[in-house]
């Protein structure tokens, strides 16, 4: 079977590659696990070496990456640069990672007692349409990282970063089998990767509603999963806060990737007495924000990555409810405009569920318990954001609302540096920061008797 690659800024086709199916799965799973007692062997420094020389390839391709990502996944020029960048600067953090998998001695009577972190094996890694360069690093990276041997699987409608990806891991002299790109259907080949019993570990990125559907098919074979999925975050604006700059800075922080973010600030929460006038101040800033062709250094927002999706964000709109809206290209692409709706009640479809695409509704609250109430009155907990000068209700709020990622008078979600993953239906487990690869290894404990 051939897939046509889609370019969402003219609905083009870029190019056609073939899908996977269930016998490709399984070989590729038949390599990893033939490629892992190698890996595994390699010496902790040489892995090492191995993960900064791919660092330097990435980064002499970055460009190239970038570009790529524009045309498949229509983000702006700056964006993927980012991305690219991304994917360059967890390889070299994780390459550091070989020679500092310690385990710990502990003290027993009757002998010594060491622990060891062991590999897992072949894992699998399915990253979404949304992010996908950043996001596969985030799961191979620290996994090939401690020894174990990985299956990359990109969503089926921006596979062309990732398909690049392996092709520089094996330039950077990665050896063959140790990360491999298999492009087919979630259903298809992720669905054998579930399965397989060679697999001994998910990283899933996607909606909550697969994430589930993965995590019951992986408790049958007793899989480890991560799972990051959906979010509708919260962006708590109080009165005290430099409201010029919480409105300047709030369209960044949900109309990036033209909303198609699971860290999307989505649900705007205003203190009361400062609505009407964060209200004025926003209304600006959306208008102004530079939605045109992602190539354009300019560009602020891209296209929706499909039309299909460009009809589910549609359906969100109601057109009493909106506030203000932005403007967008209207020639070919899949391109819709940032759009501000009001809440009233809290119970709209808009304020509760997902919607994946530029739009943000807005709520007046009444006081901290209120904001606090308000903000985790949904079924998810991924990120958010606090605006306000006041250092001991920033402390407060943020212990008070449940959430896994959140910033302070800023939108910032995710560093390489630090963990990263959600609450509730938001996901299962943490990805990134100095302990990620305790997720891809298992804890052995070794007893040795020194008595007679």
């Amino acid at each position: 079977m051939r897939h046509d690659v889609i370019n969402p800024a003219t609905a083009g086709v870029i190019t056609t590659i073939p899908l996977a199916g269930v016998e490709d799965a399984e070989a590729a799973i038949g390599r990893a696990a033939a490629a892992y007692p190698a890996w595994r062997a390699v010496a902790p420094a040489d892995r090492g070496r191995l993960l900064r020389r791919f660092a330097e390839v990435v980064d002499a391709h970055l460009e190239e990456l970038a570009q790529l990502e524009v045309a498949n996944s229509g983000h702006t020029i700056g964006n993927a640069r980012w991305e690219a960048g991304n994917v360059r600067d967890v390889l070299t953090y994780y390459s550091a990672a070989p020679e500092r998998l310690f385990g710990r001695q502990i003290p027993v009577a009757g002998g010594i007692d060491l622990t060891f972190r062991e590999p897992l094996g072949v894992v699998s890694v399915i990253v979404p349409w949304n992010f996908p360069m950043p996001i596969a690093g985030w799961g191979f990276v620290p996994a090939i990282a401690a020894g174990n041997t990985v299956l990359l699987k990109p969503a089926e409608l921006t596979p062309l970063t990732a398909l690049r990806l392996a092709e520089l891991a094996l330039e950077a002299g990665l050896p063959e089998g140790v990360l491999q790109v298999i492009a087919g259907r979630g259903s298809v080949v992720g669905g054998r990767m579930v399965t397989h019993p060679a697999v001994r570990k998910i990283c899933f990125t996607g909606s909550t509603e697969v994430g589930t559907r993965i995590m019951a098919q992986a408790a049958t074979g007793v899989k480890r999963v991560t799972l990051e999925l959906g979010g509708k975050s919260a962006n708590v604006v109080f009165a005290d806060a430099d409201l010029a700059k919480a409105a300047a800075q709030a369209p960044y922080g949900v109309f990036d990737n033209a909303g198609q973010d699971c860290c999307a600030r989505s649900r705007i929460l205003v203190q009361r007495t400062v609505y009407d006038r964060f209200l004025e101040l926003l209304e600006p800033a959306v208008r102004n924000l530079r939605v045109t062709d992602p190539a354009s250094e300019q560009s602020e927002m891209g296209p929706l990555i499909s039309a299909r999706q460009r009809e589910v964000v549609d359906s969100f709109v109601e057109p009493d409810r909106v506030a203000f809206q932005g403007s967008c290209p209207s020639g070919p692409g899949f391109w819709y405009p940032p759009t501000v709706l009001l809440a009233e009640t809290g119970e709209e479809r808009h304020w509760r569920e997902e919607i994946f695409g530029p739009v943000v509704s807005v709520l007046p609250f009444d006081d901290e318990a209120d904001a606090i109430r308000l903000a985790n009155d949904t079924e998810y907990g991924l990120s958010g954001s606090i605006w306000t000068t006041n250092l001991g209700r920033a402390l407060r709020v943020a212990r008070g609302v449940e959430t896994g990622n959140l910033s302070v008078n800023s939108h910032s979600s995710v560093r390489y540096s630090t963990p990263f993953g959600g609450f509730k239906q938001s996901g299962l487990g943490r990805e990134l920061g100095p302990d990620a690869l305790d997720s891809f290894t298992e804890v052995k404990n070794v007893f040795i008797a020194t008595g007679e």
